[in-house]
């Protein structure tokens, strides 16, 4: 359904070293960065896919919460992410475990990104 998900960053260098660092498991990486402004865009991939999550820097506050699921391709990878964000310092909001209400199979971890997101690593098993 989506091609690709824009998301404006406070500090776009910081928000893009927690993403590619955190979800690394994944697949995460810099696939592009350009000028903009005193910052950058930088667009992040995963796997063999092209850009599709982009961090620009913030033109204003946040009123809301985003959540933001990426997906895993495996239970071990979502324990992956855990394991790197708990070394990064990142609060964790869900540690892996199984959702069922979500559907059987759901399973993932719930993160808090330097902006205040809602970020998930989730494995639909």
């Amino acid at each position: 359904m989506l091609d690709h998900l824009g998301v404006q960053a406070g500090d776009v260098d910081a928000a893009a070293a927690f993403y590619i660092r955190v979800f690394a498991p994944i697949g995460m990486r810099e696939a592009m960065r350009f000028p903009a402004g005193d910052s950058s865009v930088v667009a992040l991939a995963a796997g063999q896919s092209g850009p599709q999550f982009w961090l620009s820097p913030a033109t204003g506050g946040e009123t809301r919460e985003l959540h933001v699921a990426f997906a895993a391709p495996s239970r071990a990878a979502v324990d992956d992410v855990h394991e790197a964000a708990v070394a990064a310092g990142v609060e964790v909001l869900h540690a892996p475990r199984e959702w069922p209400e979500y559907h059987p199979g759901y399973y993932a971890v719930f993160l808090r990104d330097p902006d205040g997101h809602n970020v998930e690593a989730v494995h639909h098993g």
